[in-house]
């Protein structure tokens, strides 16, 4: 192994220890010297890749928006029904923050504003939800007399509940707590010439390829392109490709 992959492996195994502790500890209580020795490396290894806790909070959050961001590009990357990309986007996450504890302590990091929030995870989410809702309206998709902007807000509220709830219960990420949710949802959303056809549970082989993401990232790690001491990047990248 050269020392341009171990510093890659050390910089990966820094961030799913940090994850672990932000998740179990909650940021102001985990400790450097916690996350150093949970990825089984120095206090000096970890100033090396990381000037402070912050620092790494940031690490944390990239690579959750980074998976995060893959599974919206999969909803909106498909032709057919507008509606079940979003059912399909929702069963994506859950799966996501089932898996993977640097994704979960990611989105947690996030909501809470721990390193500055240069990106908004949750206003993200919102405008992956208006942005297949606003197609569905257009496709002729949601039954008459619904708003879109009301149908917004529900279902944004309605996901952000689970994800919010789920941090004390894994469970509620189930598929079949997201199921019961469309089976519920969706009656009243979708149009009936559309209602039908649609899958609360979840549908299409993009379910299939996230899966797969899913066990990749988990074994691989989070991407680390845009937070690599300079020596590394080019590195980390195909690593992690």
């Amino acid at each position: 192994m050269t020392k341009q992959d171990r510093a890659v492996r050390t910089r990966l195994a820094l961030i799913r220890s940090a994850a672990e502790h932000f998740e179990a500890r909650g940021y102001v209580r985990a400790s450097l010297a916690e996350i150093s020795a949970g990825a089984g490396v120095s206090s000096g290894a970890l100033h090396f890749h990381f000037a402070n806790k912050a620092a790494v909070a940031e690490a944390v959050e990239h690579a959750a928006a980074r998976a995060l961001r893959r599974a919206a590009v999969l909803g909106h990357g498909g032709d057919g029904c507008a509606l079940q990309r979003l059912v399909d986007v929702t069963h994506h996450v859950g799966r996501l923050l089932r898996a993977d504890v640097v994704v979960r302590a990611g989105l947690r990091l996030n909501a809470e504003a721990v390193a500055g929030r240069v990106r908004d995870l949750r206003r993200e989410w919102r405008e992956c939800v208006h942005e297949l809702l606003a197609e569905a309206d257009r496709s002729g998709e949601l039954a008459a007399g619904v708003p879109p902007h009301r149908t917004i807000a529900v279902v944004l509220a309605a996901t952000t509940g689970i994800e919010v709830l789920a941090r004390d219960d894994h469970g509620w990420l189930g598929r079949h707590a997201l199921t019961d949710l469309w089976q519920l949802l969706l009656p009243c959303m979708a149009a009936p010439h559309v209602a039908g056809a649609l899958d609360p549970a979840g549908s299409g082989p993009h379910l299939v390829e996230l899966d797969a993401d899913v066990e990749r990232d988990v074994e691989a790690g989070p991407d680390v392109d845009a937070d690599a001491p300079q020596g590394d990047r080019s590195r980390a990248g195909l690593a992690l490709r």
